[in-house]
């Protein structure tokens, strides 16, 4: 998520010191994603520099209230209209795998079943967090619940992934085709079975 596109995208809706804006950030995500008030004025001060923001003058405490110039609001009309690309991002459980797969003598069913108890923990925590919410009643009630949704279903992926991988490995460990990875007792039960559960 950009962090400088959403700044601008509140203040295109009205100037705001950084304190607010951080604020409203905050209660646009549903307190999901808390930021650093020093990252707000480090993102303000480079939006400035970019010329999408502009000092819009300080009060008495003097706090600096930022406001959206027209360059800004252009950015953050082209920010919402334009799809989100995915990174390729290095996905740690991903790369912990793959390099558990070609060491000797790792137990790579048994990390994996350590992961998929971590991801529903984690699922069950979200899922309790997200029923304990009445339907949303505001907009920030949905922000809140469309960031929860959506960290839900990632985490419903991750454990599905881990599923494959699991019967991934089986196969290939009935096949013959990683020697290298250690397949304990209830791995080669799976195997002599005929596949992953």
């Amino acid at each position: 998520m950009s962090v400088r596109q959403s700044l601008l995208a509140i203040l295109d809706q009205a100037p705001c010191y950084g304190y607010q804006l951080r604020g409203e950030f905050e209660t646009r995500t549903g307190g999901t994603w808390p930021l650093n008030v020093g990252q707000v004025y480090t993102t303000l001060d480079r939006l400035e520099r970019d010329g999408f923001v502009t000092r819009d003058g300080a009060d008495v405490e003097g706090r600096v209230r930022y406001a959206i110039t027209d360059a800004g609001s252009s950015e953050v009309r082209g920010w919402l209209a334009a799809p989100v690309v995915r990174q390729q991002v290095r996905d740690e459980l991903a790369m912990k795998l793959a390099i558990a797969c070609t060491l000797p003598g790792i137990d790579v069913p048994a990390l994996i079943q350590t992961q998929r108890t971590a991801t529903l923990a984690v699922l069950q925590d979200l899922t309790r967090t997200k029923s304990s919410q009445a339907a949303p009643a505001s907009p920030s009630d949905l922000a809140w619940s469309l960031v929860v949704e959506s960290m839900i279903f990632a985490v419903e992926a991750e454990a599905r992934w881990l599923d494959h991988a699991e019967a991934t490995i089986a196969r290939a460990a009935r096949s013959g085709a990683v020697a290298a990875v250690e397949v304990p007792r209830a791995a080669r039960r799976i195997v002599a079975e005929g596949g992953a559960r």
